[in-house]
């Protein structure tokens, strides 16, 4: 996934009514569903099925409901009338406590999800039992490949198979009944660069089709196309080009080669990748996807000047599914400089503009401007923004480009505040359409950032290592650390495509908030960030109901009927690059990584256990022993290197350890760790990439702030309730 940032001077940066179940070691197999309890084979979905699935209003075929992406169901028996009697019908608690992203499939009784590392789960949809899973057993040492946590956006499911990409670049297919692997491919493309697999694959007709990611490393993003039956590449479509003096794979690249100048960005990688979802349209027959940002983000360390457009990063494609055949694009933001990725689901809508019907493709990507484009031909149809950007005035109607004020855009030469920043004016979270009101819900955020170019420009081309081309500057001072967090705000904003206006908000105090799903109950679901799932009135943005989750949400929910009875089901779990690096603001949620399937119906009454929010105490402290030069060596290291999972000024977001809570015997060990000792357990190496003197400036760097820390708890009056640290293992 991706995102992420610099952070700013100013601104951060059971049965039914029983409790939860557990998980089952291992793979293992159990009972099928009711549903599903003889010989009879089940998910015998395809493209046809899925096209026409408003005639199965109970079942949820493809990671966004339909191939339109638009998260709307038309079941109404949970509506805005009664959805206070809304109660917890079952949970299954998943294996690995980081972020969950994906949007649970449901069909023939059964629910196929997946949690971080890739581990599949299929569970009885109507109890919660475990049926099935299945365990890819991602390598830990892998896990530094992706930006953004070792997360997954679900699975596709098409011929009585379910398809998952695992984390590790392998495309796998499984029998959908019993969780028996069919075939496995190696989805990479054999070029040693860095490739990790978090998307949601999509299955048409007889092909799995999934997009790379990584482009903060040494990345060339790609989408692939396999064969369903035996996992056969089919084709593989490169959104970059390669060597410019080599032929080039396609005619789209022959062209999209001129965007580009030197060699440079071809040594690099190039970028471009897609790491998030699809959509497609059955009627046209083009598959679409949004693709990210460049590598480096600074245009200028990927050897590019200011009038360099570099196709096709940062754009919408489309591509004839059968033969990976370019059919348009659209650029939202050329020669991309500030890690705006086209990425965020693609909404695709009938909708009359005008006073003609159009079809149309609906994008809010990170640059902060809602896009309307003609979905067969990719006319941009009209664009306005939907928060607030200093970055561009507006998009040039004419011509289809933004109009960049260069005067607070370029941070290439010296530090500029960006809004949004990297984290975008919404991130990869999906936003959903809902035909009957005709309003898009966008999980939207306002997330300003400081971008701040390399002290020392440097490229490293090995595995894993990020090259992002900025510095991560982050007020060392605690007041101003408190304003810049409290500067992030996040919102569920109603949108009005055809109007391009807002037409109601529900503000949060936080960013990083879920995906959206709605119903024609008026009904429109989010998750949020301290914790919560919610209901609002679609037509309005009245709040109906809510219920605990005990993590952050940043999936979109979903919503299925067995039996007569309509069921609403969300998975929890608190991750993602914004916890990982911004533990200073997201901790302000609360929440911990407790990931889980949470499922409600009317009338149910389960809970949840109690949320772990314990408290752990600091540890014995260190001798902080550097000067301020090597101080200042630790912090410049410690921001280019750990900050990216660790949290910037080593305040940890709750996923992965705290630094300052080290115990000494992990002091002791600093060394090793860094160097590999515990890749095993998913912490990169650094061995060859970082000298022993080097790593001890980061540790006394750590014990610095491990000291201010204890400096201002114990400031703390005896009777306060001093803060839980975060989870420290």
């Amino acid at each position: 996934m991706k995102r992420i940032a610099a952070a700013s001077l100013v601104v951060l940066f059971s049965v039914a009514g029983c409790g939860e179940k557990s998980p089952a070691p291992g793979a293992e197999t159990a009972a099928p569903p009711a549903a599903a309890a003889n010989d009879k084979p089940i998910a015998q979905v395809d493209t046809a099925r899925i096209a026409a699935i408003d005639k199965e209003p109970g079942v949820w075929l493809s990671t966004g409901r339909n191939y339109s992406d638009q998260r709307f169901s038309p079941l109404d028996k949970i509506n805005d009338q009664n959805v206070a009697k809304l109660g917890m019908a079952w949970t299954y608690k998943v294996d690995v406590d980081r972020g969950a992203e994906a949007t649970p499939l449901v069909v023939d009784g059964m629910m196929y999800t997946t949690g971080a590392y890739s581990i599949l789960y299929a569970l009885n949809a109507k109890t919660g039992e475990l049926v099935w899973k299945f365990d890819p057993e991602v390598p830990r040492s892998k896990s530094g490949n992706a930006c953004c946590d070792v997360v997954n956006r679900g699975v596709a499911i098409s011929g009585g198979k379910v398809f998952v990409a695992a984390f590790d670049g392998r495309m796998i297919a499984l029998d959908a009944k019993d969780g028996k692997k069919i075939w496995e491919t190696n989805a990479a493309d054999g070029s040693g660069r860095t490739f990790a697999l978090t998307g949601a694959p999509i299955a048409i007709k007889d092909k799995v089709i999934i997009g790379s990611g990584g482009a903060e490393f040494n990345a060339r993003g790609s989408v692939s196309a396999f064969s369903a039956a035996d996992g056969k590449l089919l084709w593989r479509w490169y959104t970059v080009p390669g060597d410019p003096s080599k032929p080039q794979e396609t005619a789209a690249l022959d062209k999209a080669v001129k965007t580009w100048k030197g060699t440079k960005f071809a040594e690099q990688g190039g970028g471009g990748t897609v790491w998030n979802s699809f959509s497609y349209d059955p009627e046209a027959n083009l598959l679409y996807f949004g693709t990210g940002n460049g590598v480096s983000w600074n245009r200028i360390e990927r050897g590019e000047p200011e009038d360099a457009d570099n196709l096709y990063i940062s754009s919408i494609v489309a591509l004839n599914p059968d033969t990976g055949e370019y059919a348009w694009h659209y650029q939202e933001t050329p020669g991309d400089n500030w890690d705006y990725d086209a990425t965020g689901n693609i909404v695709l809508a009938d909708l009359e503009i005008g006073g003609k019907p159009r079809k149309v493709l609906l994008h809010a990507p990170k640059n902060a401007f809602f896009y309307v484009l003609d979905r067969v031909t990719g006319e941009l149809l009209s664009a306005e923004k939907y928060v607030p950007a200093n970055w561009a005035t507006h998009i040039d109607l004419k011509t289809g480009r933004p109009v960049v004020d260069q005067k607070i855009a370029d941070w290439t030469k010296e530090p500029k505040l960006l809004i949004p920043g990297p984290f975008g004016g919404h991130n990869w979270h999906p936003m959903s359409f809902n035909p009957k009101t005709g309003l898009v819900y966008i999980p939207a955020q306002e997330a300003a950032s400081l971008l701040s170019p390399h002290k020392e420009v440097a490229f490293d081309n090995r595995e894993g290592v990020w090259n992002i081309g900025l510095d991560l500057p982050y007020p060392e001072d605690a007041k101003a650390a408190a304003e810049a967090a409290a500067s992030y705000k996040g919102s569920l904003l109603a949108w009005d495509p055809i109007a391009q206006k807002k037409v109601w908000a529900q503000e949060y105090p936080n960013i990083w908030n879920g995906g959206t799903m709605t119903t024609a109950g008026n009904l429109v679901f989010q998750g949020t960030a301290d914790g919560r799932f919610v209901a609002y009135s679609a037509d309005k943005g009245t709040k109906l109901w809510e219920a605990p989750t005990n993590s952050g949400v940043l999936a979109g929910g979903m919503t299925y009927e067995i039996d007569g009875e309509q069921y609403v089901s969300v998975m929890a779990g608190w991750g993602g690059v914004f916890p990982l690096i911004g533990g200073v603001v997201s901790n302000g949620a609360k929440t911990r990584p407790e990931a889980r399937v949470i499922t409600y119906k009317l009338g149910a009454t389960g809970t949840l256990p109690a949320p772990k929010n314990e408290a752990v105490p600091l540890p014995e402290m260190q001798e902080l022993k550097a000067d301020a030069k090597t101080l200042a060596k630790g912090e410049n290291l410690y921001g280019n290197n750990c900050s990216y999972c660790h949290g910037l000024n080593v305040v940890g977001g709750g996923i992965i350890p705290d630094l300052r809570y080290l115990t000494p015997e992990k002091h002791q060990m600093f060394a090793g760790i860094v160097s590999g000792a515990k890749s095993d357990r998913g912490m990169p190496s650094f061995a060859g990439r970082l000298s022993m003197e080097e790593i001890e400036s980061i540790r006394q760097y750590v014990i610095k702030h491990s000291l201010e820390l204890k400096k201002s708890l114990d400031a703390l009056a005896p009777a306060e309730a001093k803060p839980a640290a975060p989870a420290a293992g």
